[in-house]
């Protein structure tokens, strides 16, 4: 999924390369715990705790991909594993697409394949409303 946001790839960067940011627009991330010394880019680990209507859990994920303004992407592992990435893209005169991609495995436990075919769309709304979130923050900043 994506967003175009009023803002450029380097002004978006600056607030999302600060992860512990991510819970003020991420609806289902609710606390980040870093795990590893270092809080920014490659390497970097944490625990998100994220909850999605009666679920909980603890998402371990590690940044596997930094390229300053461009990308972002991670590794999870925990109980739901799989990969993530954000990829920011100049859209125009002072204009960035903000994509976010995800690819995620399902324990038996939560359905294996089927329970992450029911939750696929209950993620896309969860995250396309983080998206228009992260939007929104930008755009009522006064320029």
């Amino acid at each position: 999924m994506s967003v175009v946001i009023a803002r450029t790839p380097d002004e978006i960067w600056q607030y999302v390369e600060d992860i512990a940011s991510h819970v003020a627009w991420m609806k289902d991330a609710h606390a980040i715990r870093f795990t590893s010394d270092i809080q920014k880019g490659v390497g970097t680990t944490f625990e998100c705790d994220t909850r999605i209507g009666p679920f909980h859990l603890i998402d371990k994920m590690e940044i596997t991909e930094w390229e300053t303004a461009r990308v972002m992407g991670v590794r999870h592992d925990g109980i739901v594993s799989g990969r993530g990435q954000f990829s920011l893209t100049p859209s125009g005169q002072n204009q960035t697409t903000f994509r976010w991609a995800e690819s995620l495995s399902f324990p038996w436990f939560l359905g294996g394949r089927l329970g992450a075919l029911v939750a696929r769309p209950i993620l896309h709304r969860v995250w396309s409303g983080n998206l228009e979130r992260l939007k929104a923050g930008f755009e009522n900043l006064s320029t």
